[in-house]
């Protein structure tokens, strides 16, 4: 082997070291990760070319914004130096539906893009990804910027359909970011399919974006009961939470038809059972669809009467209370009580 054999050599293995140590971290300062590293200044430069050329990382920027953290006075991403991680496996679907379109009229060119696909292939992308059917991946996403930069990558690359469902209100998703998404799939083709918690319909930010949703072409559906936030994609990828009872934690990340399959069944069974949106009939009165027993305990919750009280006031079990409340909790997505009382009285439940 050559001196600049092994130059090169060294240079793709410190940029595959750098992409392994940024995949770790999910989202995070790319200044941080190089000094950490102890990278040069031309090893840097060199290692975020060939990353962004590759398709593997992507500067974060509005679309990773956190609307509570903004809303707390917290910079927008778009004025940080953090990057976020791309799969070899978006990436690469991403980079072949470009240079499929791109490439129509020019079909004598394709040996060249197939030769970086090959060599994106050969050092990122872990074998039989693609090609096994019954091949099955499970990755575990806590950061926030991370599981947006998983929603833009997925929104790219789904050609049929997407099916989501959601228990409570947008919390740290910005609306606009969401519709924009939905834009995007439904001009090339893409089915999308909604379901939401039927309670929400009365909330006037709620109602507006269920509007502006389905005028926009997306099939929503209404249902008392959702049991958990979800996003499935081509029957290939697969979003959950990993907590339903508390989505704040984090995601888990499912590719593989034999494990998505099962999750597009319990989204079937809750899709047939749900109502079409428009079609339901208007909430009684308050509009937030709680039954009296809730209303009351929420009311009780955030007058801050504790648990005991609040179960000998109703004349129910202790445990019953907790997990009511705790039902309460994950629909507003409070992560504390006090949080709860504040975002039911901004919805109106209290009234």
């Amino acid at each position: 082997m050559t001196r600049s054999d092994r130059i090169r050599t060294q240079s793709a293995d410190l940029t595959q070291l750098l992409y392994q140590e940024l995949r770790a971290r999910g989202a995070s300062s790319y200044d941080d990760v190089v000094a950490d590293m102890q990278l040069d200044s031309e090893e840097r430069q060199r290692c975020r070319s060939e990353l962004l050329s590759l398709g593997l990382i992507a500067p974060t920027g509005a679309k990773h914004d956190n609307r509570l953290a903004l809303e707390n006075g917290a910079p927008s991403e778009s004025e940080s130096d953090a990057v976020a991680v791309i799969d070899p496996e978006i990436a690469m679907l991403r980079l072949l539906h470009e240079e499929q379109q791109r490439l129509q009229t020019h079909i004598t060119e394709a040996s060249r893009s197939y030769s970086a696909l090959e060599t994106l292939a050969g050092r990122f992308l872990r074998a039989g990804t693609l090609t096994q059917e019954s091949e099955v991946e499970v990755e575990v996403l806590t950061d926030y910027r991370r599981i947006q930069q998983v929603l833009e990558d997925i929104s790219h690359v789904v050609q049929h359909e997407e099916a989501m469902m959601h228990p409570g209100t947008l919390q740290r998703e910005i609306p606009e970011r969401v519709l924009e998404r939905d834009r995007r799939q439904l001009d090339k083709g893409v089915r999308i399919r909604a379901i939401f918690n039927q309670r929400f319909v009365s909330v006037p930010d709620q109602a507006e974006y269920f509007r502006r949703k389905a005028e926009q072409g997306a099939e929503m559906r209404m249902s008392p009961v959702v049991p958990m936030n979800m996003v499935i994609a081509d029957h290939h990828f697969a979003l959950i939470p990993l907590d339903p009872a508390n989505p704040t934690l984090g995601a888990i990340l499912a590719r593989g038809p034999a494990l998505v399959r099962s999750y597009l069944a319990l989204y079937e069974y809750c899709w047939h059972t749900a109502t079409p949106y428009g079609e339901m009939v208007g909430p009684e009165p308050g509009g937030d669809g709680l039954t009296e027993q809730q209303r009351a305990a929420i009311r009780m919750l955030a007058s801050g009467m504790k648990d005991e009280k609040i179960a000998r006031s109703l004349g129910v079990s202790l445990r019953t209370v907790s997990r009511m409340l705790s039902e309460l909790m994950a629909d507003l997505g409070a992560s504390s009580r006090f949080e709860a009382g504040v975002r039911a009285t901004r919805l109106g439940w209290l009234d």
